[in-house]
């Protein structure tokens, strides 16, 4: 039984946007190491609109030199053709996603931002598309190239696929795994023989 729905991460796993956050962290002043998205709240709101700012040039400028990786787009029409859903979960902003997937001209039917609530690695982003697309997230797989990624989709109840693609900067954390680990969706042989033999509904 193949999955109903498939939620993909998208810088990273569908897109290359050649963001560069070590640069972002150094702008910013944080601590290499630590995440960006989690250091702004813990700044004043002064700073905060500061360092928004620095994020908001960084993920303009990912917009304008994405490129769509290796078999995303074949692999997208598959799921389509399949009647599988496609959504994209980001912590990523709703412009910049939006402007990316519209530029590259990639279709999914639903995108959860950092503005939509509770980000990555927390699964509220997880289950609420599986809620908008009234699907138990059971059914459903989380794709991504980070652990952020599988930590929401693991809590979700969801199937997790590590993405690596030509990266090894995945952080998974020794002992952490998750479900597959996809190198490339081109050619998807591997995901397609993985996802006809899982048996979902189960606990993964």
């Amino acid at each position: 039984m193949f999955p109903r729905g498939i939620i993909f991460d998208l810088d990273g796993t569908l897109v290359d946007s050649g963001l560069d956050f070590d640069l972002m962290r150094s702008e910013m002043g944080i601590t290499t190491g630590h995440t960006i998205l989690e250091a702004l709240e813990q700044m004043s709101p002064a700073e905060a609109e500061r360092m928004w700012r620095i994020v908001a040039e960084h993920e303009l400028r990912g917009v304008a030199r994405a490129t769509v990786l290796p078999g995303v787009r074949e692999f997208l029409h598959d799921l389509a053709q399949r009647g599988i859903r496609r959504g994209v979960l980001t912590r990523n902003s709703r412009a910049s996603a939006l402007a990316t997937l519209s530029r590259l001209e990639l279709e999914v039917e639903t995108v959860v931002a950092r503005e939509d609530g509770p980000v990555k690695p927390d699964p509220a982003g997880v289950q609420r598309i599986c809620r908008e697309w009234q699907l138990d997230p059971r059914h459903c797989v989380m794709v991504g190239d980070y652990r952020f990624d599988i930590e929401a989709g693991r809590q979700a109840g969801a199937r997790t696929i590590l993405f690596i693609g030509a990266s090894d900067r995945h952080g998974m954390l020794p002992g952490e795994t998750a479900d597959l680990v996809l190198a490339s969706f081109a050619p998807a042989e591997i995901f397609w023989q993985w996802a006809g033999q899982i048996a979902l509904g189960a606990n993964p």
